[in-house]
């Protein structure tokens, strides 16, 4: 079974097509899309449930159970940590089910920097399949300079976006 799991999510990587569309000491664009097999509302309702397909090696409590994602403008991405703390990954802008979803923070290193992005997400339907892009635009100050880091947030991003297209069409992840 995880042989299965592990093949399909190698086939959903090479069907995504990804790349960092800018990188420059000053910011850089991300972008993912790919053609899912289903529709919109459905890739929606999964997106906007991270603890269901995000990889818990990129969270800061070791558990992506403990992810949660409010839906509404003012929203939170969240995640409760050990002894009860927390952390703000980022706050929902807007959030239209079946259409789109666009957050605002930093993730990861980014939170230690004077760096703050906008991850969207945009769907659009056709024939019962849906077409998923994915942008993450990062602009601001991090000591070294956002060209350096853009690649590693490319492949974090990349895997999470892999992850979510095989949550939605098998329901499964590894």
């Amino acid at each position: 079974m995880k042989f299965l799991l592990a093949a399909a999510l190698a086939l959903a990587t090479t069907a995504a097509h990804a790349e960092v569309v800018d990188a420059q000491a000053n910011g850089f664009e991300v972008r993912r899309e790919a053609v899912l097999n289903a529709p919109a509302d459905k890739v929606y309702a999964a997106l906007i449930q991270p603890s269901a397909w995000w990889n818990k090696d990129h969270t800061w409590s070791g558990s992506a159970a403990n992810l949660s994602l409010a839906a509404m403008s003012g929203g939170c991405f969240c995640e409760k940590l050990p002894g009860g703390g927390s952390v703000l990954h980022m706050s929902v802008v807007y959030a239209q089910p079946g259409q789109g979803l666009r957050l605002f923070g930093g993730l990861g290193p980014l939170q230690m920097s004077g760096a703050a992005g906008h991850l969207g997400w945009t769907l659009a339907e056709k024939d019962g399949k849906t077409t998923l892009t994915q942008t993450y635009d990062v602009g601001g100050y991090m000591k070294g300079g956002l060209d350096k880091i853009a690649p590693v947030v490319d492949q974090v991003l990349g895997e999470q976006f892999d992850r979510l297209k095989l949550y939605v069409e098998t329901g499964k992840v590894p």
